[in-house]
């Protein structure tokens, strides 16, 4: 985390398949996705960016945390998740002094948890058009 917070983040079914495969390349090390220069670091979003400019994406069509942005309006458009939720998913802090007081301790987990599963299967359907394999336990990792 940029500002050396804590962050706790549950992940999709999908996800834990992810992180099971890059286990075999990059278990090793202290991060799932390394600097390219140092295993020291994590890997920043200038590398994201560059990677998808590589891939023949311009500066004004995407970028890293415009992955990020688009996943907040969907989410927020499906009308289904309470937006502080969202929020705390994007590990956005409130801005409001007063609201932020009353708020630092509320994580939605529950919530959360249901959200980022229905996020996977979202992509999924997008993808391939139909759902995965369900019986694959979610699981949740934390950063600090």
């Amino acid at each position: 985390m940029k500002m050396k917070r804590s962050h706790r983040v549950p992940l999709s079914r999908q996800a834990v398949v992810i992180f099971r495969e890059l286990h075999g390349m990059t278990g090793q090390g202290e991060h799932v996705f390394p600097a390219v220069n140092s295993f020291r670091r994590p890997m920043s979003n200038n590398t994201l960016n560059a990677a998808l400019r590589r891939l023949g994406y311009a500066k004004d069509d995407v970028s890293a945390s415009g992955f990020r942005t688009t996943a907040s309006t969907l989410l927020n458009e499906m009308g289904r998740w309470n937006p502080d939720a969202i929020e705390r998913q994007l590990a956005h802090m409130e801005e409001n002094d007063v609201r932020r007081a009353y708020m630092h301790a509320a994580e939605f987990w529950s919530e959360r948890v249901e959200m980022m599963q229905v996020w996977a299967d979202h992509l999924d359907q997008l993808r391939y058009g139909s759902p995965v394999d369900r019986h694959i336990k979610p699981f949740v990792i934390s950063q600090g």
